[in-house]
Formats: structure tokens, C-alpha cells, sequence
């Protein structure tokens, strides 16, 4: 089977990519840049998934395209998040759509129904909120609903996995950010430090995609819908983070800020940054107060009926094999 993975050479996108090639797929993967790791096992595809052109020839001969590709982090430039997460994912499934592509697997994420809020145990009957902390969310929001709405057209077979905090070894997003304020000493508590959250480690990311691509057909249970993905049981946010950063024998979360303190110091940040044009992203904002002291944790019961999803590495497992990657040994 031919596959491509758009964003193959990020964290879940390689992951994805080395499982389809000891499956035996002939994958090709697409990135704005080289990824030497994969010379000589796929075919590397330099496009940018702004420009409709590129995609309608990367994608050409295609049987299944996973998108994984998305702007990280939680501030910007509106236009920018639109034109990668919107207009780059109207492109592919135009692209997908012209060539006959018979199968489409977006990576989305839980953000696109937070508002703000505690949510415990959630599905995916949670409507999508009204208004929208950061740009992130709603961008991807919007991509998600254009890939559930392409489904069955021209015998296109859509869904989106909603993963939570993709974490383990070689993560270049979550724990550089959680290590580097660990080690200046600006990690805060933010809150009562009683939020439950969900993980999903990376092993676990991969193995629910390539479940869910299996399973993905036009006239069966999976297609046109999304489902959360996790570790299956969540956790206590800063109980985790204290204890990875004493394992990791790194300096402690320094102190604590309540909810309420920290949302509006992110409030007059988002103010700040915006009247001046600063780029980097406030050590503060909205979004963020809200993902460090509510609960968000989410039922994976469709995903476990629809495709079989359950998790192969356990919190415990993927904890042991992060701190031996991270310590001078596992170096």
C-alpha cells in the first residue's frame, strides 16, 4: 500500500512513518526540509502544504495520506496558523479528492473543545466552544471540521484522532519548554495543583493512528468521526511533573500562583505583547493558566469500541524509558 505522511519527520509523524515501513508500505513522507534518518527507506518529498499545487503532486498515486503537520505552540500570528492548519489542510484534502486517495487520518487535538473549563471524562459529544483562548485551537478546530465534513466524498474515508500531550523520548516540544523553566527556575504551580490530565505517550499515539487507518473504510463505524486518545487513565499534573523533575534530578517548581492571578497576568501579557509586536510567546496567557490548573481528561471508549484502541506502553513503562533518555546514561 502506498502511504504519505504529511509531517513524517516530526515526533508522532516519524513515529507513524517507522511503523508503516516495518508493516512493509512503501511510505513516502512530506516536510519542508531533508530528514536524513529516513534516506534510503522512503521517499522524501520537500513540499509545503500552504501551496495546493505541491500537494496535488505529492499526493498523486496515493492510497492513504496521514496529515500530522501543524504550527506548535499557543501564540502568533492569526494568519499564520490559518494558512498552515486551514488553508494547508483544505489543500490536502482537495489534493486527497482529486487523486482518489482512499483514506485521510488527521491528527487533532482535545483543544478544539476546551474552553477554558474543567472538563472530566468528556466524549466526543462535547460541542465545540463559541470563543477560543488561542488561535491554536480554534485553527485546528476549524481544519477538523473540514476533514469530518470531506468524508465520503468521491469514496473518501476521513477521521481525526484527538491526542493529548504526545509525550516520551525525543519529544522536542513539551519537555524542552518544562526542562528549560525547571532550570531557570520560572516552572510555577499554577492553581491548587489538584488537576487531573491526560497523557498519551508516544508508542501509544502511533499504534492508535495506524488502528484507526486500518479500520478506516466509507461505510464502516470510523469514518467521518474523531475520537479522543490517551493513556488510558489520566493523571495528577503536578504530582507528575514534581516527580519527573526529581528523577531527572532537576531544580523543583519554584512556587505557586493561583488560577485566578495567573489568567490575568496572562490577560495583560496577551495585551503587552500585542501592542508592542513582540513575537515570542508570553511566559503567561490565558490558554496556558487554564491547561495548568484544569482538569482536562477525556473518555476513550469510542476509540476502544471503533477501532480497538488500547494502550501498549503504560504510564510506567513510558516513564522508565523517558528518564533512562534522559539521564547520562541513557545519552
Amino acid at each position: 500500500m502506498k502511504v504519505l505522511v504529511i509531517g513524517g519527520g516530526g515526533f508522532l509523524g516519524s513515529g507513524i512513518t517507522r511503523k508503516l515501513i516495518k508493516e512493509g508500505n512503501e511510505v513516502s513522507i512530506l516536510g519542508r526540509k531533508e530528514y536524513p534518518e529516513f534516506k534510503n527507506l522512503v521517499n522524501s518529498i520537500k513540499a509545503d502544504v500552504r501551496n495546493r499545487s505541491d500537494m496535488v503532486l505529492a499526493i498523486k498515486g496515493q492510497d492513504v495520506v496521514f496529515h500530522t503537520v501543524s504550527i506548535p505552540g499557543i501564540w502568533g500570528n492569526y494568519n499564520d496558523y490559518y494558512l498552515t492548519d486551514v488553508k494547508g489542510t483544505q489543500n490536502i484534502i482537495y489534493a486527497c479528492l482529486i487523486n482518489n486517495v482512499k483514506k485521510l487520518i488527521y491528527t487533532s487535538s482535545p483543544s478544539v473543545i476546551f474552553n477554558g473549563c474543567d472538563m472530566n471524562g468528556v466524549d466526543e459529544n462535547t460541542p465545540y466552544p463559541d470563543k477560543y483562548l488561542c488561535h491554536y485551537s480554534k485553527t485546528k478546530a476549524i481544519a477538523e471540521k473540514a476533514v469530518l465534513a470531506a468524508n465520503g466524498s468521491n469514496n473518501l474515508a476521513t477521521v481525526c484522532l484527538r491526542p493529548h500531550l504526545i509525550w516520551g523520548p525525543g519529544d522536542p516540544h513539551l519537555f524542552p519548554r518544562l526542562f528549560n523553566r525547571s532550570k531557570n527556575r520560572k516552572l510555577f504551580c499554577v492553581g491548587k495543583g489538584e488537576n487531573l490530565v491526560d497523557m498519551i505517550y508516544i508508542d501509544n499515539a502511533v499504534d492508535a493512528h495506524i488502528k484507526a487507518s486500518k479500520h478506516l473504510r466509507v461505510d464502516g463505524p470510523v469514518a467521518g468521526n474523531c475520537y479522543f486518545i490517551s493513556d488510558g487513565k489520566p493523571v495528577n499534573l503536578w504530582k507528575w511533573i514534581k516527580r519527573l523533575l526529581q528523577l531527572l534530578e532537576l531544580p523543583p517548581v519554584a512556587q505557586s500562583i493561583s488560577y485566578r492571578n495567573a489568567r490575568l497576568l496572562g490577560a495583560i501579557l496577551e495585551n503587552v505583547y500585542k501592542v508592542f509586536r513582540i513575537k515570542n510567546e508570553p511566559p503567561m496567557t490565558r490558554f496556558l493558566a487554564a491547561q495548568l490548573a484544569k482538569s482536562h481528561y477525556f473518555n476513550i471508549t469510542k476509540a476502544c469500541n471503533d477501532f480497538n484502541y488500547k494502550p501498549i506502553i503504560s504510564p510506567e513503562e513510558g516513564m522508565k524509558r523517558l528518564i533512562n533518555y534522559h539521564s547520562p546514561q541513557g545519552d
